[in-house]
């Protein structure tokens, strides 16, 4: 062991700060150390825990690894008959297992409910896109709670909680991030022609390359901030884009499934990528002395998709559906130090937001007034303590509210003992039905009742909020300028870099909060900066390695139009020529919120969409 890493996590235990640690305790501790090693054999480590354990043992690291897209049966150790995860299946063997464990069925909600402990409805954070991937601002983060506590906290891969100021991983708790932006490599707001391949990375707020393939850029970083020396436990979050589409992976983790269709090919290799990459940190953490002492969890962010078909733990559904096999995911903790290993299963029924709460509970941290956790502590479940109140608990799975015009019901279910209420109607056992092939509704109408009424109490609890947008946030000194892009369209789904190759002739108003009132210039374009071409043009199809993007199509953009709301409110439009890139309008705007929406039209007057990429920036008061 290092000797700052040593004498660090002794300051820790006595629950002072490392810098006047540093001062204070270490002479005492150096003259302790030297009259001990004289009188005894003692090795470091032995008086290390000499020194600390009558007063509190170290506190534990924390690492969360969360996959995107791998399914239940998406794991060799769930009874796949072809994908082989051999790392992850051993870290299975060696954890605490939830195996009735539940998330969203789809994944910036269940990003949400991870970060806050809260139920994904009430977060703001409950769709892929559409204005509503932006995590409330009033919510404490499960980062910002660890680091309050005195914990280091990074993030590696896939935040998908707000692209902008204030809802970057930096703005909320993260004091080291590598990461990309909106739902997936290629989306609309990630650096242009990102391909999982030497792409570039927002790193603390700057663009950043990196080489190498995605999963082990996001892992390596991650390795090597963990390994870097410092007397503070850690908490990192390894929020993978894989095995998430487009499927690209290098060709050799394909060829053992080559007898497969080609996406479950690439599927498979991306998860066997993962899993070997999962298998170096394991070795990490060993050389290192961290394995012991570090808390791992392994879950995944939603149902299946890819390999569903081949194989989905005999469950029905995958992701974005309100069966079993759109929300039940694989979730494992291991913690050899604080005595969870040895692959124990836990059937109590169990939820993402359950896991903040548990988390401060093993590690001794207090949460802030401000937090309030829709879930529960699991810590005694996981110890093997009873928690009787889990036996009786009721459950809510609800991600998107886009259907505006549904019933409340219908892109909601409610989980209790074996029952589950889909979509206010359709009731399943799925003890004796796992399938949820027989609708039982009839057979047993007190359940479905209970069911309804317990779902009414959680609905007037988290509805008044639904109708209300987070706002992008323009002219803060901390984010000057801003790229607005259709990720952020008000129940616009427009959110991968496809859709803006194809020109999809959609549109939407952006809800934004004017931090500096002033004058502001709002740049419009049809491709980004990076793309230094007319706005008019199209685009040649990007090929690199495996990875393929379409040709992007020619618009042919005559005109351009921006407006904003309130009694200030700009309204102009000018022409775009044949050579344009882009097209400027100066506006003053009063602070305060608004919303913000541009036009592209063709010589006919007609609309073909709005304008997909927007940089708005605050000039002067």
């Amino acid at each position: 062991m290092r000797r700052g890493e040593e004498s660090g996590e002794i300051f820790c235990a006595l629950g002072i700060p490392g810098y006047w640690g540093s001062l204070v305790i270490r002479p005492v501790l150096a003259a302790f150390r030297a009259c001990v090693m004289i009188r005894t054999h003692m090795t470091r480590r032995d008086l290390l825990w000499a020194a600390a354990a009558p007063i509190s043992a170290p506190r534990p690291n924390v690492i969360v690894i969360l996959a995107d897209d791998q399914g239940h049966g998406d794991l060799s150790a769930h009874g796949n008959p072809r994908l082989k995860t051999p790392h992850l299946d051993r870290l299975h063997g060696e954890s605490v297992r939830l195996t009735n464990f539940h998330v969203a069925p789809m994944c910036t909600p269940t990003r949400a409910q991870l970060m806050t402990g809260r139920d994904a409805l009430n977060t703001g954070a409950i769709n892929v896109s559409s204005g509503r991937t932006l995590l409330r601002r009033d919510l404490p983060t499960l980062a910002g709670m660890f680091a309050a506590e005195g914990y280091r906290t990074g993030l590696f891969g896939k935040w998908h909680l707000g692209d902008n100021y204030p809802y970057r991983p930096e703005d909320r708790g993260f004091q080291e991030s590598v990461w990309f932006p909106s739902s997936h490599i290629g989306s609309t707001s990630d650096a242009w022609n990102n391909d999982y391949f030497d792409d570039r990375y927002r790193h603390n707020g700057r663009l950043e390359p990196y080489q190498g393939y995605c999963t082990d850029v996001f892992f390596r970083e991650a390795t090597r901030w963990i390994t870097t020396p410092s007397p503070q436990p850690f908490f990192a979050y390894v929020a993978l884009n894989a095995p998430h589409g487009p499927l690209f992976v290098e060709d050799r983790y394909r060829e053992p499934y080559r007898d497969l269709p080609r996406p479950l090919q690439s599927f498979f290799g991306m998860i066997a990528n993962l899993d070997e990459n999962v298998g170096r940190l394991e070795e990490t953490l060993t050389k290192s002395g961290l394995r012991d002492n570090t808390i791992v969890i392994f879950f995944t962010d939603n149902g299946g998709t890819a390999g569903v078909e081949f194989y989905n733990s005999g469950m029905r559904g995958r992701k974005v559906t309100l069966w079993e096999g759109g929300h039940r995911v694989p979730c494992f903790l291991r913690w050899p130090r604080g005595g969870l290993t040895g692959g124990r299963e836990k059937a109590a029924l169990t939820q993402v937001q359950d896991l903040a709460p548990t988390l401060l509970d093993l590690c001794g941290l207090k949460a802030p007034a401000a937090a309030r956790f829709d879930g529960v502590s699991l810590a005694p479940l996981l110890r093997g303590a009873a928690q009787p109140a889990l036996a009786d608990r009721k459950l809510v799975v609800q991600f998107s509210r886009m259907g505006l015009g549904r019933p409340q019901y219908g892109d909601a279910c409610v989980l209790w003992k074996q029952w589950r209420l889909v979509g206010g109607l359709e009731l399943y056992d799925i003890v004796q039905d796992p399938t949820q092939q027989t609708n039982v509704a009839a057979q047993h109408p007190a359940v479905s009742e209970r069911l309804r009424d317990h779902y009414d109490q959680w609905w007037r609890r988290v509805s008044p909020r639904l109708d209300t947008f987070e706002p992008i946030h323009l002219g803060s000194p901390k984010a000057n300028p801003v790229l607005l892009s259709p990720t952020e369209w008000a129940d616009v789904f427009l959110d991968q870099g496809a859709q803006i190759r194809r020109a999809e002739p959609r549109n939407g108003a952006w809800h934004i909060l004017v931090e500096r009132p002033g004058e502001y210039t709002f740049t419009l374009r049809r491709w980004p900066q990076e793309v230094d071409v007319a706005m008019r043009s199209g685009l040649p199809a990007h090929r690199d390695r495996d990875a393929s993007y379409l040709p992007g199509v020619a618009m042919p953009i005559a005109r351009a139009r921006i407006a904003t709301g309130g009694l200030q409110g700009l309204d102009a439009t000018k022409s775009v020529g044949p050579e344009d890139r882009e097209v400027s309008f100066t506006a003053r705007l009063p602070e305060g919120p608004n919303r913000l929406q541009t036009w592209f039209y063709d010589e006919q007057g007609r609309e073909l969409s709005g304008a997909y990429f927007v940089y708005a920036e605050w000039k002067r008061a």
